[in-house]
């Protein structure tokens, strides 16, 4: 018999919540949503509140919060209202919830990602940022809470499905030589050097093979995306940074990959969509329908694969040396980006500079031990501050 699974999605009005809703509309008989966030789209979490009818709603800017109960009480909607990040920890928490997708961008789902995993919870973890700054804080309460750690990323959930069903935590007694993350290489691959530094937000959002949200969509351009990735599988799987090599594959059809010690290598393929992964998770260990369509490998044709360049893309390299550092520089270089990006988007600075801002700020920010979720909060806080000091010097 179908067990029914009870949920809160932390950022529903996000891509990947949304997508959570999609699928989760589909097997309206196997999932029920008892709470959804947001930030400060009370339009959008209106509407879901209308179709799923959570018994909460919280969001994290106030007066977006009195809007929303506002709206819901003029609709006769019982829905329960709360607001700002301790709202976001107690939903994340709920006795009743058995299942959270955390999914907020940012540096903002620390907190209520973390009491999910303190809570015991299923955690769907869609917050790249979670593993970034606070890697070894988190996946020691995971153990000690045991909660049950699924990635939504579709490149760590592929890597999930390619590995051993078993997987003890540690590559080499599974047998496994190394993972190879994909990336497409985003819209600028074959872009000249010096036409970088012309690039404008709508180009540099407009991703050709993914629907994602602007900041997301960035990162993927300076593949600082990717280079969180590694971040992330290096706390996800305990592998050290050279068992982890990025591939650009600009189709997008193959995930990832994991090598084996017997020459073999596991693939996940499968379209583009979201939905794909988040089904996965929320149906593991069983498989249910997500709404992705069929694979069409005749319509692909062929696949292509090529090792990442540094020169284009510095941000992977910068990537790879917060992760060597250690300490405070992962949180440093999260932080950084943050702001680079947001810089960029709001046309304070060229495409081109937001690896020179990071690298500055990684250098102006000495390397310390990440002991508590105070220390990842106070490194977040000082590289923002340095980030936004060389920003305006820049002026």
């Amino acid at each position: 018999m179908t067990v029914m699974r009870h949920l809160t999605i932390l950022g529903s009005t996000g891509s990947i919540g949304e997508n959570t809703l999609d699928v989760v509309a589909r097997h309206s008989d196997r999932f029920r949503v008892i709470a959804l966030t947001a930030n400060e789209n009370v339009n959008k979490i209106f509407a879901q509140c209308q179709r799923f009818r959570p018994q909460y709603a919280v969001m994290l800017d106030a007066i977006s919060a009195e809007q929303l109960e506002k709206k819901l009480r003029a609709a006769g909607i019982d829905t329960q209202v709360w607001a700002g990040i301790e709202s976001l920890e107690r939903v994340a928490s709920l006795s009743e919830v058995d299942t959270v997708m955390a999914a907020i961008v940012g540096a903002a789902g620390i907190r209520p990602t973390i009491a999910a995993a303190r809570s015991g919870k299923k955690v769907l973890l869609a917050n790249k940022e979670t593993l970034v700054m606070a890697g070894r804080i988190f996946m020691d309460i995971v153990k000690q809470c045991r909660a049950i750690l699924l990635p939504i990323d579709s490149e760590h959930n592929a890597i999930y499905q390619s590995l051993p069903r078993h997987f003890s935590g540690d590559l080499a007694s599974s047998g496994v030589r190394r993972i190879l993350l994909t990336a497409s290489g985003g819209p600028f691959r074959r872009l000249t050097l010096s036409d970088l530094n012309y690039v404008t937000p709508e180009q540099a959002c407009a991703h050709p093979n993914w629907v994602m949200g602007r900041k997301i969509s960035v990162d993927s351009a300076t593949m600082m995306n990717k280079g969180l990735e590694v971040i992330e599988a290096h706390w996800l799987f305990d592998a050290v940074s050279d068992k982890i090599q990025v591939v650009i594959h600009p189709e997008s059809v193959i995930h990832s990959m994991v090598e084996y010690i017997d020459g073999s290598v596991l693939a996940q393929l499968g379209n583009p969509d979201m939905r794909t992964p988040i089904a996965h998770a929320l149906s593991y260990p069983e498989r249910m329908e997500s709404g992705v369509k069929s694979l069409d490998i005749f319509e692909i044709a062929q696949l292509n694969f090529e090792a990442p360049d540094f020169a284009r893309f510095p941000c992977l390299r910068l990537a790879y040396e917060a992760l060597s550092a250690g300490g405070n520089m992962p949180a440093v270089l999260n932080a950084a980006n943050e702001v680079a990006v947001e810089s960029f988007l709001a046309g304070q600075m060229p495409f081109t500079a937001i690896p020179v801002m990071i690298e500055q700020v990684l250098q102006a920010i000495s390397r310390t031990e990440i002991a508590t979720l105070d220390d990842v909060l106070t490194a977040d806080s000082m590289a923002r501050d340095v980030a936004r000091e060389w920003l305006a010097c820049q002026a």
